[in-house]
């Protein structure tokens, strides 16, 4: 996706904190660590992590059912030597072949693992170049897959390389392959689920 698409269906966004600002990792904010220092990551809206739990949801239920591996939100992962950042995407899909069922998630800061899927849920703090950056970032540290969520577009961008992008919109069904065989969703029903829910 080319620098312009981003910045038109990211147009109606406004940001509202400062992200990017060095802090303690005493400091009880999310955040991510680059070149040894932890940055804070600026807020997700409430309706977006709506979304991005009901999306875990959907991609948990369905890697239990079939043995594939473990949906996680807002996990910190270890990137390792690759691209040496600590990332911590709104959703991801660690497979079984990359850690083992038996192997339990450590107890540790991050997660020393590249998750097979990465999924970043566009909030109106995110940052154009930011969002573009980390997604070559994560297929350097050998992500397989990334989706970048747009709740206010209702649209989802599949990256199978940073230069391979399929857009997909609310009529569309959303595919796991090639991390996910048979995973199918619906994205109507992703979008009218959180929809509904957050109806009063």
């Amino acid at each position: 996706m080319t620098l312009a698409v981003w910045k038109t269906a990211m147009e109606n966004t406004s940001s509202t904190t400062s992200p990017g600002a060095v802090l303690s990792r005493d400091d009880d904010l999310l955040y991510e660590v680059v070149d040894g220092q932890a940055v804070e990551l600026a807020p997700m809206g409430a309706y977006e992590v709506w979304l991005a739990t009901t999306l875990t949801e959907y991609l948990r239920r369905f890697a239990r059912q079939h043995h594939l591996g473990r949906a996680v939100q807002e996990m910190l992962f270890d990137l390792g030597a690759a691209v040496q950042r600590k990332r911590r995407p709104d959703v991801a899909f660690v497979s079984y072949d990359r850690w083992p069922p038996q192997q339990r998630v450590p107890r540790t800061e991050a997660w020393e693992v590249v998750p097979n899927l990465a999924v970043e849920v566009v909030s109106p703090t995110d940052r154009v170049n930011d969002l573009i950056n980390k997604v070559a970032e994560y297929f350097r540290a050998g992500v397989e897959c990334v989706w970048v969520v747009f709740p206010s577009q209702e649209q989802v961008y599949i990256y199978a390389s940073p230069t391979s992008v399929r857009l997909l919109t609310r009529a569309d069904t959303l595919y796991g392959e090639p991390v996910l065989p048979h995973f199918q969703l619906q994205l109507a029903a992703l979008f009218d689920e959180v929809e509904e829910t957050e109806r009063p």
